[in-house]
């Protein structure tokens, strides 16, 4: 009969092995695999329009804005605009009238859709990846990286509340620059040093400066 002793340094053995294997299996794991449903459907949106950009079809002459518009309807349904729109204009947007408000979530729609569809259409062959999601009840973020051929990163993250059973993006940070925070700052210089009336014809003209 085997000594008791021995017995339990067989088990501890056993034990410490699963262990080994379990932790070696989480490093192993590819990420995507511990992504949550916000990842999940960022990376949807990145997939549906990189499959825009890699169509044949659509690369052909004259197809330019065909293209564009497929990019702007996947994009439509992960951002939330208006909210952007609200954020964007911080306390201003409290001043607003009603109509003036709805007068100014297009223009300002518009004036994203332009900056993220210019971005992305210079993208060749790169390769995006997930590297962390942070959820905090109803508002998530999730960190992409985006690296060139040449071996160049940028770091991409989405910041995300959620809506019903969708997550849909409220601001956008490239290589830690707030996409909302940069319109923000603009937004406020020209309403102070001029007007809201200003902002809007320039909004109009698209006369307002992306970010980088």
């Amino acid at each position: 009969m085997e000594p008791a002793c021995s017995r339990s340094r067989s088990i501890m053995s056993l034990t410490m092995i699963l262990m080994s294997f379990f932790c070696l299996s989480l490093v192993w794991l590819p990420s995507r695999a511990l992504a949550g449903e916000p990842t999940d459907m960022v990376k949807k949106t990145v997939d549906e329009v990189l499959d825009v950009l890699k169509n044949k079809e659509l690369k052909k002459p004259g197809k330019a804005a065909e293209r564009r518009a497929e990019i702007l309807k996947i994009v439509s349904r992960r951002f939330d605009f208006a909210e952007m729109a609200k954020r964007s204009l911080a306390q201003n947007w409290r001043k607003r009238t009603p109509e003036e408000q709805k007068e100014f979530v297009p223009l300002f729609t518009d004036l994203v859709e332009d900056t993220y569809v210019n971005k992305v259409e210079k993208y060749e062959d790169e390769k995006i990846t997930y590297s962390g999601e942070k959820v905090e009840g109803t508002y998530a973020s999730v960190k992409t990286n985006v690296e060139t051929s040449r071996g160049i990163e940028t770091p991409i993250e989405y910041r995300l509340m959620k809506e019903g059973n969708q997550w849909m993006a409220y601001d956008v940070l490239i290589e830690g620059v707030s996409l909302v925070n940069n319109y923000r700052n603009q937004f406020n210089s020209i309403i102070r040093s001029s007007s809201y009336e200003e902002l809007v014809k320039r909004l109009k003209k698209k006369a307002i400066k992306s970010p980088t």
